[in-house]
């Protein structure tokens, strides 16, 4: 693939660089600052020309399938895109995350956008061990947290980015709502719930 400035998120809460972002604890990562494309997750995105491919550098064991993402990649998509979805091991993750964030460890996730045009045009990197060590060590379905970061890394993806609290909010809502639609938990409700809340919350809103 090729590379340009990413970015991620990082697990203290959210913090960044002007280069780039990550995410180590648990929150996901996060892109450059872009101007102009939009931010996904709007009730169209299923309607939107989505160009994906997925490669496995890793064990695709337990990982989700083709099927998956392309669902969960289409749900926080406003406008055309090609997006590449890489899972990468711990090596690999962190030999990038120094690479282009100066930051000596693998990260969950990392963006990388080549063009803003139409179709936007890039890749999110996700590292296998670490995205399974957050899902055990929040409790968490694998599942259902890689179905965060996807989405996540689509809402960086098309210019959405949580520099301040203000932003970090919205996007927190924004993904909440998308991961919602698509029947994952709140990723960052405290405590977690689960998809045993979930369920529960389905049923007081639908009696």
């Amino acid at each position: 693939m090729r590379r340009t400035a990413p970015s991620a998120t990082t697990g203290a809460r959210r913090e960044g660089t002007a280069a780039a972002t990550a995410g180590r604890a648990g929150q996901p990562g996060t892109t450059l600052p872009h101007s102009g494309a939009p931010a996904g997750g709007t009730a169209s995105a299923r309607r939107v020309r989505l160009a994906l491919t997925v490669q496995y550098a890793v064990s695709a064991r337990t990982l989700p399938s083709r099927t998956a993402l392309a669902r969960w990649t289409r749900a926080a998509l406003a406008v055309p895109a090609a997006v590449t979805v890489r899972f990468v091991g711990e090596r690999e993750g962190c030999r990038l995350n120094a690479q282009f964030r100066h930051r000596d460890y693998a990260t969950n996730v990392l963006t990388f956008v080549y063009d803003q045009g139409s179709p936007l045009a890039g890749d999110l990197v996700l590292c296998a061990p670490v995205l399974r060590r957050e899902a055990r060590e929040q409790g968490k379905e694998l599942a259902d947290h890689i179905a965060h970061l996807v989405v996540h890394g689509m809402l960086h993806l098309q210019g959405s980015d949580h520099d301040d609290a203000r932003a970090a909010r919205a996007m927190e809502r924004r993904e909440t709502l998308i991961l919602a639609s698509l029947g994952v938990p709140d990723p960052y409700a405290v405590p977690y719930a689960g998809r045993a809340g979930a369920s529960a919350v389905s049923r007081r809103r639908t009696a």
